[in-house]
């Protein structure tokens, strides 16, 4: 028999052993783990505390002086005496109101066709993909081609239907609703999203409808739109926080133009730090985008615990 002596040598063995795992496995742990908290700490945590310093300054990569002066670059925007301020912040609100119904509508529709039983679903898949690799300066030189006023092939196409052209990129007033139908050549990204997330639905709860006879809106109803919720609010999200984001459109399209119309934000805030050399200012108009996404982002995750069905939930 094992006297009491040895049962606690035995045991304090085994606590050793399992602190000696635990620690192992802490340090495999921090070891994993160290590459991309490196990288976040040096490449975005660094950076934005770094852009909240110079926010606060009045740094100019030409002036040989660095000033403090507090909250003043947050004080010339609200108050109105950069007049350029809430022309950008309508014009970007004004792209995203647009885009990201008209993203998540028709790229969940695609979805919809694409998942269906058809021939060549694969090829057609892979055409709908194709735009959203081909680089946005290419792009850009198809569309302004397409949208061209006089010599552009849908005012050709409209004029041979004897329906009513438009000028597009060049008119103030249908300058934004152009750039946001050049945004969606490459939805193919979130059409793909919406695709795993259709092929994770059962075809059992199909076919329960079907023994029901129930039809396809029924289907799309009760089943497809619930159960791909989550999906839609992945992509919302991403559509949301990209669509604010918006750059290259007005840098390659518009210039801003015409009369600042196409002014969007991210547009005003590169041409803020690299063609006025403002950096002090420009990481501040940074800051205040950063918490805009930030306020919306939280608004949509706030707002999901409403409309978002995640299977097991038992709602």
């Amino acid at each position: 028999m094992d006297t009491p002596m040895k049962i606690n040598q035995i045991g304090t063995n085994k606590s050793h052993l399992s602190k000696t795992r635990e620690r192992k496995a802490l340090w495999y742990g921090i070891l994993f783990t160290a590459p991309a908290v490196l990288g976040f700490i040096l490449f975005t945590a660094g950076p934005m505390i770094a852009s909240f310093i110079l926010g606060l300054t009045d740094y100019n990569v030409f002036k040989d002086n660095l000033t403090f002066v507090g909250f003043e670059h947050f004080n010339r925007m609200f108050s109105g005496q950069d007049e350029y301020f809430y022309k950008s912040l309508g014009a970007t609100f004004y792209f995203v109101i647009l885009r990201v119904p008209a993203v998540i509508l028709i790229s969940f529709m695609i979805a919809l066709l694409l998942n269906m039983n058809i021939k060549a679903r694969a090829l057609f898949r892979t055409i709908i993909y194709l735009p959203s690799i081909v680089p946005a300066v290419a792009s850009a030189m198809i569309w302004l081609w397409l949208l061209n006023p006089d010599l552009g092939l849908v005012n050709t196409v409209l004029k041979w239907l004897h329906l009513p052209t438009s000028n597009w990129l060049f008119s103030e007033s249908s300058v934004i609703p152009s750039v946001v139908l050049t945004t969606l050549w490459g939805i193919g990204g979130t059409v793909i999203i919406f695709l795993a997330g259709l092929s994770g639905i059962p075809k059992s709860y199909y076919e329960a409808i079907d023994v029901d006879g129930g039809g396809w809106f029924r289907k799309l109803w009760t089943i497809t739109i619930p159960m791909v919720t989550p999906t839609i609010f992945f992509n919302t999200v991403m559509t949301i926080i990209g669509s604010f984001q918006v750059f290259n459109e007005a840098y390659i399209l518009t210039q801003g133009g015409p009369n600042n119309k196409s002014l969007f934000y991210v547009y005003y805030l590169w041409r803020t730090a690299f063609t006025n050399t403002e950096m002090g200012y420009a990481s501040a108009l940074a800051w205040v985008l950063f918490i805009i996404i930030l306020f919306f982002t939280f608004l949509v995750f706030k707002t999901s615990k409403s409309w978002v069905y995640y299977e097991g939930e038992g709602r």
